[in-house]
């Protein structure tokens, strides 16, 4: 199940984006053959990600979310755009660490110290990036400590995947709260007293999958946000704007393979024609593999510039 709800609190003062991301979550741990401490910080990621896409202001606008650090894990890197279409990867899928003492999975470990970069692309003339340092490589407190920064953009992140026994994806999914100008301050207090008692996402995510069995995604995402809003006061409840689809979604092809052989030069493609006769390009995203054969080399040969 991959779904999010947008909505807003009755008076105006804070927007909120709640996700589901078993199934995407899933999707990557699959595809990568992920260990579930790389699925974890992987899951983490996409649905962070998948959130900020919605947040575009256009289908077409996209954006990329990079964590870099010297652990383990490498690179975390998720792409979405403002249609809910999400894909990512991480360098080291198979990173394994011994749990934090409080049982969790050590995801802030696996990548150690290093940078968030995120890139938006809104098709203007050159895309905005913003970069910070990481403050703790559990990814949530890194975007919210990005929107803060980069965004002079008050928000609390929270995202949680929950691996089961079998080291599948039992449940993954993530909250963003966003004040809005002008806010009650009074809604300020209320929604850090409801965080200092919420639980984590993916336990409640995992019980609303539970309990809310048969129902549509819609139907469990309500569910999802009246736990989470329920006992708010009356004045800062959120009622539900719109639900969005989010997906896995690749779009690497041959076409688009072929134009990354051309990039190199037709010097280095010579070279590879000479010596090698073929070519294989393998996507970091898909792990899908392109073949080219020697036919298929000096095509493009014939193609390339100087």
């Amino acid at each position: 199940m991959n779904k999010a709800l947008i909505g807003i609190d009755k008076s105006g003062s804070y927007r909120v984006y709640l996700a589901v991301t078993t199934s995407l979550a899933e999707e990557a741990r699959r595809i990568h053959d992920a260990t579930p401490l790389a699925t974890a910080a992987l899951g983490r990621v996409l649905t962070g990600a998948g959130m900020m896409g919605l947040m575009l202001k256009n289908d077409g606008d996209r954006l990329t979310v990079q964590f870099k650090g010297d652990g383990p894990a490498g690179e975390v890197l998720a792409c979405a755009d403002g249609s809910g279409r999400v894909k990512g990867y991480i360098s080291n899928p198979d990173v394994d660490l011994p749990k934090r003492p409080d049982g969790k999975l050590n995801v802030g470990g696996a990548l150690g110290a290093g940078t968030l970069t995120v890139i938006k692309d809104l098709g203007l003339k050159e895309p905005y990036v913003g970069r910070i340092d990481l403050v703790s490589g559990e990814i949530a407190e890194d975007l919210t400590a990005y929107f803060f920064v980069s965004e002079q953009q008050s928000s609390s992140v929270a995202l949680g995947v929950r691996i089961a026994v079998d080291r599948t994806v039992a449940a993954s999914g993530g909250l963003i709260i966003q004040m809005l100008p002008g806010g009650d301050p009074q809604a300020i207090d209320a929604l850090e007293s409801m965080l200092a008692q919420m639980r984590p996402v993916s336990t409640l995510v995992e019980e609303a999958q539970k309990q809310s069995a048969g129902k549509s995604a819609e139907g469990l995402l309500a569910d999802l946000l009246n736990t989470i809003f329920g006992g708010m006061p009356e004045e800062f409840q959120v009622e539900p704007l719109e639900y969005r689809d989010l997906s896995w979604h690749c779009g690497c092809s041959m076409e688009r393979m072929e134009r990354a052989l051309l990039s190199i030069g037709k010097k280095d493609l010579t070279e590879i024609w000479e010596e090698d006769g073929k070519a294989e390009l393998v996507c970091q995203f898909c792990l899908s593999r392109y073949q080219f054969d020697k036919e298929h080399l000096e095509r493009l040969l014939s193609e390339a510039g100087e």
